[in-house]
């Protein structure tokens, strides 16, 4: 049984910037694709962003992309969300999600695509 443990969440003011962790155990680490996911209130769960097993690839949302970094070590079992000029539209609960494969497909921003989640940490940007 994996289990996911997100931190780093917290309130800020726009254009601030944050990192997630998301520590992992109970699995092989090394061998899970991981994924980023938030959720704001009164809505869906989104995708947010995806990394393989060994980092070597990377997938965003656009909403995104270019302002957050998605990055793994896999020494410490812990995946990484590097969130810069972050905006209130950013204001949501963060989920960190793993996959029982190594890669994703083109269908990576499908949350039923993982099959692990944390229990999501607080993001809230001010403006």
């Amino acid at each position: 049984q994996v289990q996911l443990v997100e931190s780093g969440g917290g309130l800020v003011q726009a254009g601030d910037s944050l990192r997630l962790a998301c520590a992992a155990s109970g699995g092989t680490f090394s061998t899970n694709a991981m994924g980023w996911f938030r959720q704001a209130p009164g809505k869906e769960r989104d995708f947010v962003a995806v990394i393989n097993w060994n980092g070597a690839m990377t997938d965003y949302a656009d909403s995104v992309k270019g302002r957050f970094t998605i990055s793994r070590d896999n020494a410490k079992n812990t995946v990484y969300l590097q969130m810069n000029g972050l905006k209130p539209d950013d204001t949501a609960v963060y989920y960190c999600a793993a996959r029982m494969l190594p890669t994703y497909s083109s269908n990576y921003f499908s949350t039923t695509k993982y099959d692990y989640w944390g229990q999501g940490t607080q993001v809230t940007v001010s403006s």
